[in-house]
């Protein structure tokens, strides 16, 4: 380690299960290419079809780089239900769509989008109608992508949208976080994911590393803008989301606000974050760097209680913690996993800004509030986009015919 710095410890991003890589390989079985517009996608044709019969498009979420489908492909089968096999066997045609970069703009993505569909509906055969929709932001892009082919006049020929715990609502990565990716004296892939066009679309607040300000960033504003310009969702498809967080009001009990969740030694000495508690001028990290010396506090004023909140989870601070220690720092980590796509954002119900909102026991609330056609939570929290059984046959049962 030079003396003069501090170690380059930003190598890694913050995924989710469907882009870790898989502990025993996968064999991807025979499928077809499709380059696309910003983006690609992989064609696995359902059990006795002898082309596109039954199309169902399925969008990768978010991170930094281009997608892996291969990954992708290894999360959907090899959890604990085998996604694409399930929906082959049922004679649907599966189409994994990837991104070029899937930090890039939502708006960029979607071309991709709209090409697959635009494809799909080319090269069909017979005229059973589209299932269109995706995992975490691929959820977005698409349901951005369909509204703007209506809004355009062309026929997309979908008849389900579907999310898998896309943050229609907002998603939440702890500040102090975002700000640490930023505090790192190295340009690096954590800071770019951070600072991606996508996660400042997709953030309810982010870390502005210019200003070292907290708020709405100016893309997520103008991207809601530009959602609205196209009716907000897509109006001939039904619309149905499932949440891997749940329904009854109750998150992660053992994440307690104003908790120390991960505390730094050897590297970042003292680099401490908190859980996020409600309340005015709250501490939710300190950050200390000896080479260039700087440290720096960071508050949030106004906030809920996010990181315990009902929803998917990211293993935010573990993965932070790995990296610690793999350039020789000491990580004394209290909490592993946070909230990131509260159940009312994934379920479109409530906005996610005020604790009464985050906390709202969906069961008890009349389900004509969602902006959804319908919708499910899962029964226990579960990892963002983890792939349940209990999730996944909700879906494949409400494909149309």
């Amino acid at each position: 380690m030079s003396e003069t710095t501090e170690p380059n410890v930003g190598t890694f991003t913050l995924g989710d299960p469907l882009t870790a890589e898989p502990t025993e390989p996968i064999e991807v079985p025979e499928h077809e290419e499709w380059p696309l517009p910003n983006g690609f996608a992989w064609v696995f044709h359902g059990e006795g079809n002898r082309g596109l019969v039954r199309p169902v498009i399925m969008a990768d979420g978010f991170n930094l780089g281009r997608s892996r489908l291969d990954v992708l492909y290894q999360g959907l089968e090899g959890g604990a239900f085998p996604f694409v096999s399930e929906l082959r066997r049922r004679g649907r045609d599966v189409i994994l769509l990837g991104f070029e970069e899937r930090s890039a703009s939502i708006l960029d993505n979607a071309q991709a989008a709209e090409a697959a569909v635009l494809r799909a509906n080319a090269e069909q055969l017979g005229d059973a109608r589209l299932t269109v929709g995706g995992f975490s932001m691929g959820g977005i892009v698409t349901r951005y992508a369909l509204a703007r082919l209506e809004t355009q006049g062309t026929d997309h020929r979908t008849a389900l949208y579907f999310s898998y715990d896309s943050p229609h609502r907002g998603a939440s990565i702890p500040v102090g976080v975002q700000a640490f990716s930023h505090f790192i004296p190295f340009p690096n892939n954590f800071a770019k994911q951070m600072n991606s066009p996508a996660a400042r679309q997709m953030l309810w607040q982010h870390y502005d590393k210019d200003t070292g300000k907290i708020g709405v960033a100016t893309e997520r504003t103008e991207f809601l803008t530009a959602l609205d310009q196209v009716g907000g969702w897509p109006r001939i498809p039904r619309l149905i989301a499932v949440a891997n967080g749940r329904a009854d009001g109750v998150g992660l009990p053992e994440v307690k606000p104003g908790d120390v969740a991960l505390r730094i030694e050897q590297i970042y000495p003292g680099t401490t974050f908190y859980v996020q508690a409600r309340g005015d001028d709250v501490t939710a990290a300190y950050l200390n760097r000896r080479f260039p010396k700087a440290e720096k506090t960071i508050t949030t004023n106004g906030f809920p209680e996010l990181d315990g909140a009902p929803g998917g989870t990211l293993h935010t601070y573990r993965i932070l913690a790995e990296a610690m220690e793999k350039v020789g720092g000491r990580a004394d980590l209290r909490h592993e996993a946070v909230c990131f796509v509260p159940s009312v954002s994934a379920v479109a119900l409530r906005d996610i800004g005020r604790q009464d909102d985050l906390y709202a026991n969906i069961d008890e609330l009349d389900p004509s509030e969602s902006e959804l056609d319908d919708f499910r939570c899962s029964s226990t929290t579960t990892a963002h986009t983890a792939v349940t059984e209990e999730l996944c046959t909700w879906l494949i049962d409400r494909l149309p015919d």
